[in-house]
Formats: C-alpha cells, sequence, structure tokens
C-alpha cells in the first residue's frame, strides 16, 4: 500500500432486473468534499496513464468492466517513496480507491470491449493543477499475464 491510498470496500445489492452499486456518502472515509463526478472509458488492454493531480483528490470505482489501476509514489517525504501498488477493480473486487494529490496513477482496461471507472473528485477538474508523463517515463510492466 502507499501511504495516504485508502482502500474502501463497496455493497453491490442484488435487486431484481438490475444490481444497485454503493458509490460514496459524505459520511464515507475518503470523502474530502466534493467538485466533481466524471466516467472514464477504456477499451481492452489500452494502458492511460501516467497522471498525477497536484491538489486533487480522487475516488475511484469501476462500475462496468474490469480495470487495474497501478499508483507510483515519487514523495521524497513519504514512508512509501518509489514504491508501486497494483489492484484490479470490478464488481468481483468492488472496491473505492482514494488517492491523495501527487501519486501517479495509470490504469488499464481488462475487460473484453470497454470498461469504465467513476471519480468522485474533491475539486473541478483544472488542467493547471494536471502533470502528465509518457508511460516509458515511469518503468512498469503493463503486460497482461
Amino acid at each position: 500500500m502507499i501511504q495516504g491510498v485508502k482502500v474502501s470496500p463497496l455493497k453491490i445489492i442484488d435487486v431484481n432486473g438490475g444490481n444497485v452499486l454503493h458509490a460514496m456518502k459524505a459520511t464515507d472515509s475518503g470523502y474530502c468534499g466534493f467538485g466533481e463526478a466524471y466516467f472514464s472509458k477504456i477499451e481492452n488492454k489500452v494502458v492511460k496513464g501516467w497522471k498525477r493531480h497536484k491538489e486533487m483528490t480522487l475516488n475511484i470505482l469501476v462500475p462496468i468492466g474490469s480495470i487495474r489501476f497501478v499508483l507510483y509514489d515519487s514523495r521524497n517525504f513519504s514512508s512509501t517513496y518509489g514504491h508501486f501498488y497494483e489492484i484490479i477493480l470490478s464488481n468481483n473486487n468492488y472496491n473505492r480507491i482514494t488517492v491523495p494529490p501527487m501519486i501517479w496513477m495509470g490504469f488499464q482496461g481488462l475487460e473484453t470491449g470497454f470498461s469504465m471507472l467513476l471519480n468522485l473528485a474533491d475539486m473541478p477538474h483544472n488542467k493547471a493543477e494536471v502533470e502528465e508523463k509518457e508511460l516509458n517515463k515511469i518503468k512498469y510492466d503493463w503486460r497482461i499475464n
């Protein structure tokens, strides 16, 4: 695990005609305000990354498909400096990850077709607080086993 990152189990309620998937309540661990919510689609085997936010806290869950998330801690003050953390989120591993500012993140679609994530961010998107790197700038093996 990376310092400051939280993984929170979420409920899926079995309902005739289609399940209810919980996302977040204001009383949940990881909630630190609301700025915007957005969905992002990712195709099978595609990798998106590396990106980090200087100010934004992310709360990410995967209601459709399966996505591998890789986090990298480059914060030199952190006890987990230089560490990677990998987690696969899906309906079979239905959790929300809370990612604090300054953590690099990449993610990869694992489902045939597409997968979708939901980010419940604590602030509206602001291009000025986002940094990006090409995939080869942080060494990680993205091959699917």
